[in-house]
């Protein structure tokens, strides 16, 4: 019989390109602040997952039992996963299935990224994860895929570019009130992202989020032993994945069809027959700007083509009626890719338990939902708290 889990603590580092630290003390630093906010001592954990994405990062094969000693997790079961973008959200998803199947009663869960050790750049990481023979000759990059679904977005729905870059403007200002942000800016606005450096029409410098090094952690603790750490836990309402055909051409971009697979299989687990109505705030995948409207559409908050109206008229505000990304997202606070965890899912865990800070939404939230996306284009995981 499936468990009831809780999250019980959380912990993140500061984002930035280049940190000193090794991807092992991050993970050491994360892994330490959680279990100090739930109150608890390496010995009361069960087991550990370990989310972290591309081997290349690191620079080291299998680096994921590289990491393991700053996890906490040497002598317990251990185990890495990791999907790409789709890490961040996926890593408490794992977290969450050892609790509720009864394997553990505490399981960490670590998310940790070092993209500052790949040079010259972390897209060099992505050289290799085209089609050889269909994608490869045409030496593509992230940037320029991307760019091509945001224009097929736009160019679908009849979206200014003024429209998105108001995502980014939202985000960045939403970061100054978060202690580890890389990209916070109380004073951008949308001419400064339309007069920024082009990189692939139409996205500029500051559609993208900044690449960045971090960890994040989370705990989850099953409703046996949950009162032992707290009187008022937040409950994981629901989880879903779903992942699309490899083949990117064989899809048309401007909905992630994807996205709202993985959204209905959450929602359905955890109750919510109307999303719009149900969900307080939500933490969708904002690596650009324009994914977090791609993304708001995707978990069925808003219909098709409607994101950057709600976000025009200041609904998607920390203080509008469906805050969107209160952290500051990827945007404003940064992008080491499976440990946007910190942004996805702690800042549900924190914003839930009161514990957001400066970033606190004020209407007393009691429904978040977090989501991640990863591969070409075609990864998604969800996970829904409650209080």
């Amino acid at each position: 019989m499936k468990k009831d889990v809780a999250v019980i603590g959380g912990g993140m580092t500061i984002f930035r390109r280049r940190l000193k630290e090794t991807g092992k003390e991050l993970s050491f630093l994360a892994a330490k602040m959680a279990m100090e906010d739930a109150g608890i001592q390496k010995d009361d954990i069960d087991m550990i997952v370990m989310g972290t994405a591309p081997d290349a990062f690191d620079g080291i094969h299998m680096k994921g039992e590289n990491l393991l000693d700053g996890a906490a997790g040497a002598g317990k079961p251990y185990v890495r996963v990791f999907n790409g973008g789709g890490t961040g959200v996926f890593a408490p998803i794992a977290g969450w299935w050892h609790v509720a199947s009864g394997v553990a009663d505490v399981c960490l869960v670590v998310a940790e990224e070092k993209m500052g050790s790949c040079y010259p750049h972390p897209q060099t990481a992505f050289q290799h994860i085209w089609d050889p023979v269909l994608d490869r000759p045409l030496h593509p990059n992230l940037v320029w895929l991307f760019a091509m679904e945001m224009n097929r977005y736009m160019t679908v729905h009849g979206i200014k570019k003024e429209d998105i870059a108001r995502v980014a403007v939202k985000n960045k200002r939403n970061a100054v009130g978060h202690p580890c942000a890389q990209l916070a800016d109380p004073n951008i606005t949308v001419d400064d992202v339309l007069n920024s450096e082009m990189m692939a029409w139409p996205v500029q410098r500051l559609d993208i989020s900044p690449p960045s090094d971090g960890a994040a952690a989370l705990l989850f603790c099953s409703e046996d032993v949950v009162r032992q750490y707290t009187d008022d836990p937040v409950w994981v309402g629901g989880v879903g994945w779903n992942i699309d055909s490899t083949m990117w051409t064989n899809r048309d971009l401007y909905f992630p069809r994807y996205v709202a697979h993985a959204a209905k299989m959450a929602y359905k687990m955890a109750g919510i027959v109307n999303p719009r109505k149900e969900i307080d705030f939500a933490e969708p995948y904002d690596p650009f700007d324009y994914k977090e409207l791609h993304h708001m559409e995707g978990l069925l908050l808003c219909d098709k083509g409607e994101a950057p109206i709600l976000t025009r008229e200041g609904v998607t505000q920390r203080d509008g009626d469906m805050p969107i990304c209160p952290s500051g997202g990827l945007l404003g606070v940064g992008n080491p890719i499976a440990a946007t965890m910190g942004q996805k899912v702690c800042e549900l865990y924190w914003q839930l338990a009161g514990k957001a800070g400066k970033r606190q939404i004020p209407t007393n939230p009691r429904v978040g939902v977090g989501q991640a996306w990863g591969d070409i284009m075609q990864m998604a995981t969800v996970m829904v708290l409650k209080r």
